[in-house]
């Protein structure tokens, strides 16, 4: 019968006491239910570990959402959780890599036109020169000696004998074709110096005040590839004719270039390239000559112009030049230094994306986020190819033209 107060409330059990024997048949307290104040004492410890392991399991969720865990590429990744803030299409091309040099607008190197000395007294005295600048076309005066015109006949090869009935050579076919060009008939444009030459020859030199002598001596003109643009007249009126009277050029701006020899197979004649302006407007231009690699010397003080040539540089240079059909297209630019892009290397039919479209990989190589029409995001590896002009040569399981991917920055 248990204890009771004398207002008949129990009396309240002494928590700390120990619990009777055999209650359980255990002895050395095994199989005795723990105080109170002991089970109190590690519900503390136990919330603790299951606070702890919620916030871990949160934790490797937000890494899987974010990729903080990377990607293997293998488009089996759950999808983004949004997507990325630019987007490109793959695009079917073809693609083309250039090297950019450096070269030289202008009129191309400049030859001097020598007066050959006076045979007689009185004779050699130059009487008139063109200026700076101006432009000599096929029969007209280069310049006069006493009084008669020295004209610019076209050809390949200097006059450099006398001409007369019974010569016959590459010469004499030069002199012909200039005498037909201006006019003058009667003869058969060939290698042989007849009757019929002759004859026009004297109408010929009728024209220019000269007497008719029917012959052509070296000094009666001046022979060179075609019109030229006088760049610096070196002798004044009244001086002898015995040195440089002026030095020429052709009438077209041309672009030259001292090549870097390591890019000597990309050029040859007929390449086609384009050039470009200090005003960054473009023309195209066209190899016409490709001479031979020479090391410019160390103290020229000249600075090359192709490849990254500076100043002082003693790399070998192979020297180029090309012709500009669209002369209007180079506008006032008499001379300037240009970027010329030639063509290294093309690949047709292939697919290709924005460079900024790759993300690396963890453990090397590429991969590109591809887009669905539903706005899911897949990550999906490619193999590049050629870079050239801000995009890259692609490849891979699921990359077709037109194919939407994310161009994350």
């Amino acid at each position: 019968m248990s204890e009771r107060t004398p207002d008949g409330v129990a009396p309240e059990r002494d928590e700390t006491a120990p619990e009777a024997d055999g209650g359980d048949g255990g002895s050395g307290g095994e199989g005795t239910t723990p105080p109170p104040e002991a089970r109190r004492r590690r519900r503390p410890l136990r919330m603790s570990l299951i606070v702890v392991a919620a916030i871990a399991v949160v934790a490797a969720a937000g890494a899987a959402t974010t990729g903080v865990l990377g990607d293997d590429g293998s488009g089996s990744a759950a999808d983004a959780p949004s997507g990325p803030p630019k987007t490109a299409k793959v695009e079917r091309t073809t693609l083309t890599r250039t090297e950019s040099v450096d070269g030289n607008l202008g009129y191309g190197d400049a030859t001097a036109v020598q007066a050959p000395a006076a045979t007689r007294a009185g004779a050699g005295i130059i009487t008139w020169v063109p200026g700076d600048g101006d432009t000599i076309k096929r029969g007209e005066s280069a310049y006069k000696v006493a009084e008669q015109k020295v004209p610019l006949l076209y050809g390949s090869t200097p006059f450099y004998r006398p001409l007369k009935t019974g010569s016959e050579g590459r010469d004499v076919e030069i002199l012909e074709k200039n005498l037909s060009a201006l006019g003058y008939t009667g003869f058969t444009v060939d290698d042989t110096y007849d009757a019929g030459t002759a004859e026009a020859v004297k109408n010929w030199q009728d024209d220019l005040g000269r007497a008719r002598t029917g012959a052509v001596q070296p000094s009666d003109a001046v022979v060179a590839p075609g019109a030229r643009r006088v760049a610096q007249v070196k002798a004044t009126a009244g001086a002898p004719s015995n040195g440089p009277v002026l030095t020429w050029t052709g009438t077209e701006r041309t672009v030259t270039i001292d090549l870097d020899v390591q890019y000597e197979d990309m050029v040859d004649k007929g390449t086609k390239a384009t050039v470009t302006l200090p005003d960054d407007s473009t023309v195209q231009a066209e190899v016409t000559d490709v001479g031979t690699p020479s090391t410019p010397s160390q103290d020229s003080g000249s600075g090359g112009s192709g490849g990254g040539q500076s100043g002082g540089n003693d790399k070998p240079t192979l020297p180029v030049e090309m012709k500009v059909a669209n002369q209007k297209g180079l506008g006032r630019y008499q001379a300037a230094a240009v970027q010329i892009s030639l063509k290294a290397e093309t690949r047709k039919d292939v697919l290709v994306v924005p460079v900024n479209a790759l993300v690396a990989q963890r453990g090397g190589g590429y991969a590109v986020q591809v887009v669905a029409a539903n706005g899911d995001v897949r990550t999906r590896t490619v193999k590049v190819g050629m870079f050239a002009d801000s995009t890259v040569e692609v490849s891979g399981t699921g990359i077709t033209d037109g194919t939407v991917v994310g161009v994350p920055k």
